[in-house]
């Protein structure tokens, strides 16, 4: 073989033993309000926060250089260039490391501060950018100006992890609920950043025939939830999202609203009140994309409740980082204040579920 086949079976060899390191993470029950247990209802969430990287985004970098080496688009000395809002730039910037390659990350300047030292961390380097919607063409033109490869996380996510199982989140999910009382799950509720988990969560559950719904919760001024509504992916929005890792100015190629049979608008005031209602439940902080998550678990269980008192059904979400990473932002009350969000209804809405169980009616914001 020559000496870039070799090179390559070696860099392949690599991730794939980092792969056999790692054990799988924790499904964590999280504790609801009474009543809820007692009828048979139960919330899980998958703590991705344990990988070695500390995202949900190691499993998608790990696919991604898989895919990128297997394609011959990473060789011995490749750049990597990446368009990132933190959590995966991070990630790739540890594969790259370890394959002994550069690592360029292009992320909007309001990336929090723990982010870029990570990424730093790990022998990266950030490349920052005022406006949002140019990380795309700033990677292409950096990846190019270096002889590089770009990433590009936003068209390879869905393609480059293999839905139909071989360890992805969808078959680890259902592995471990297996012992449950409700092993099928009547929702699994994520949100979308590049759109790759939505899309390898819903391929997989018509693929196994499950019944589980795939619900995708949206934070502000992202694109995909009223391009899903309105079956129009052309749908652009004027400025980023505030919770990092998900919601985008444009649908990505890898969202496939085709798989999601459910969307929740969340307000990011929302969003953080409930990151803040989990860090104390479960005592230890987490990200924003996780009370994200939770509000819009938290929304379909009191549905379930309502609609059936007597049955029992399983809710699963992802802890998709910790909230360390936000120490600076969603957990600085100047930072709040700064950014005008009043956390002070959706706070109020979460204690009255947490004391009464009654998510109650509309909150300020945009729901779906």
């Amino acid at each position: 073989m020559t000496r870039a086949r070799n090179w390559t079976d070696e860099a392949i060899r690599r991730v794939e033993a980092d792969a056999n390191r790692s054990a799988d993470t924790h499904l964590l029950t999280f504790p609801l309000p009474a009543g809820y247990a007692e009828v048979g209802l139960d919330l899980y969430v998958k703590d991705e926060s344990t990988h070695p990287t500390g995202s949900l985004k190691h499993r998608l970098a790990r696919s991604l250089f898989l895919y990128g080496l297997c394609n011959g688009w990473i060789r011995e000395g490749t750049t990597v260039v990446e368009a990132s809002s933190g959590s995966t730039a991070v990630s790739e910037a540890y594969f790259a490391r370890m394959l002994g390659l550069p690592f360029v990350a292009v992320m909007p300047a309001t990336t929090s501060a723990e982010k870029v030292a990570l990424i730093e961390f790990h022998g990266g380097r950030c490349h920052l950018v005022d406006d949002p919607s140019t990380v795309y063409a700033e990677s292409r033109r950096l990846a190019e100006e270096l002889g590089g490869h770009f990433m590009d996380q936003f068209t390879y996510a869905e393609r480059a992890t293999d839905w139909r199982g071989n360890n992805n989140i969808a078959e680890s999910i259902f592995g471990q609920l297996v012992a449950e009382r409700h092993p099928v799950p009547a929702w699994i509720v994520v949100g979308a950043g590049t759109g790759g988990t939505s899309a390898t969560i819903g391929r997989y559950l018509r693929y196994r025939r499950h019944p589980t719904r795939l619900c995708v919760v949206d934070p502000e001024n992202s694109a995909f939830l009223p391009a899903w509504s309105t079956a129009d992916p052309s749908v652009t929005t004027a400025r980023g999202s505030r919770i990092e890792g998900i919601g985008r100015q444009r649908v990505e190629p890898s969202f496939v609203g085709g798989v999601v049979d459910r969307m929740i608008g969340v307000p990011d005031a929302a969003s953080i009140a409930a990151a803040r209602f989990a860090t104390r439940r479960l005592g230890r902080p987490v990200g924003g994309s996780t009370g994200t998550n939770l509000w819009g678990a938290f929304r379909l269980l009191a549905e379930l409740r309502a609609a059936d008192p007597a049955g029992g059904a399983s809710v699963v979400t992802l802890l998709c980082d910790g909230g360390e990473r936000y120490a600076r932002t969603y957990y600085d009350d100047e930072w709040l204040r700064a950014a005008g969000l009043d956390l002070g209804p959706y706070t109020d809405k979460l204690m009255r579920f947490e004391e009464t169980g009654e998510w109650g009616g509309p909150t300020p914001g945009v729901s779906i």
